[in-house]
């Protein structure tokens, strides 16, 4: 089966309900009607239907004339078709997006009750076991480790607690026993969110380096919401990293500038009478963050704390001195 992060980067989730809600109400498609159903490209039809095929759910392709696209075993008023591991497939694909698209959380809920009983409760805590955050944590980098993320998929989704191996950030190798709660892909790097001994804790699944399943129950808290939990760690790691905050007043136009440059570290207010908005920036080092925004120019004015604009007040005078003549001499004479 190809993985879960490659199966998100080929088909969107909302698609993926919809082509197999099509394969199950016809005998047979093409790439063209499901482009045409879908409003979509051809290319994406043919790459998404390759990409299902891929990921283990029991779609094929009847070459020749008459020839299209046949979900296996006929058109079917359910999806019994699946096979236990196919329906974790479908519904770890499409779970993450349920929240951002009403019609395809109707779509999924109709979709687990034509599953089989054996495999509905494994399709729905596959539905709520991964969270995708699209936002990066500065210039945070995937170690490309993730040979292990199938087992703590399948330790999650069947609630079994592990013995975990793993590298800390200062490179120890450390196992404990942990009671897997969620998969959190956040940009392209992986989380694991587990309870263990010392209370909740978030692991990077690229640190991993081995998994051992316990064959004891997993521990859920009863108000554990894997939502929740996420926006809770997201919003303390951005204090532990924006001890320092400045605030300015800045042009419209730097606005977006800025939302690109600080990410998640901004805070922009509603405009004033001279239109500019007033901006809370967080980081590590305000003297850093004074550099970024020299820039900038006049286009930003900092308010506050005096020690950034002393900053700026001293890289301004160095530019000054070194590039303030050079204007002077390029000029034309008058």
């Amino acid at each position: 089966m190809a993985t879960l992060r490659a199966i998100l980067v080929l088909v969107r989730a909302d698609r993926l309900v919809a082509i197999l809600m099509l394969l199950q109400r016809r005998q047979l498609v093409t790439a063209a009607q499901v482009a045409d159903e879908l409003e979509v490209s051809v290319r994406t039809a043919r790459r998404d239907l390759e990409a299902l095929s891929a990921a283990g759910i029991p779609v094929y392709s009847q070459q020749g004339r008459g020839g299209g696209w046949r979900l296996l075993g006929g058109a079917r008023t359910d999806l019994s078709g699946l096979n236990e591991s196919e329906a974790r497939a479908l519904f770890l694909v499409a779970g993450p997006a349920v929240s951002a698209t009403p019609q395809l959380k109707s779509a999924l809920s109709k979709l687990v009750r034509a599953l089989p009983e054996p495999f509905r409760n494994q399709a729905e805590a596959a539905a709520a076991s991964i969270v995708i955050d699209p936002d990066r944590w500065g210039e945070s980098r995937q170690g490309g480790r993730l040979g292990h993320l199938e087992s703590l998929q399948a330790a999650v989704i069947g609630g079994e607690q592990v013995r975990l191996g793993y590298v800390n950030r200062n490179d120890g190798m450390t196992a404990r026993v942990i009671h897997p709660l969620g998969l959190v892909t956040k940009s392209t790097v992986w989380y694991l969110i587990a309870g263990t001994d010392s209370g909740l804790r978030t692991f990077r699944v690229d640190r991993v380096f081995d998994v051992e399943p316990t064959g004891e129950p997993v521990i859920r808290p009863a108000d554990f919401d894997l939502r929740k939990a996420w926006e809770e760690i997201v919003a303390t790691v951005d204090v532990l990293r924006s001890p320092a905050h400045l605030v300015a007043l800045v042009d419209e136009g730097v606005v977006r500038i800025l939302r690109w440059m600080f990410e998640r570290q901004l805070e922009v207010g509603e405009p004033g009478p001279d239109g500019r908005h007033r901006v809370t920036i967080g980081g590590q080092d305000l003297e850093i963050m004074a550099a970024r925004l020299a820039g900038l120019g006049g286009r930003v004015e900092v308010v506050t704390p005096t020690v950034a604009r002393d900053s700026l007040a001293r890289i301004g005078a160095e530019l000054s001195a070194l590039y303030g003549g050079v204007a002077t001499r390029s000029s034309p004479s008058r």
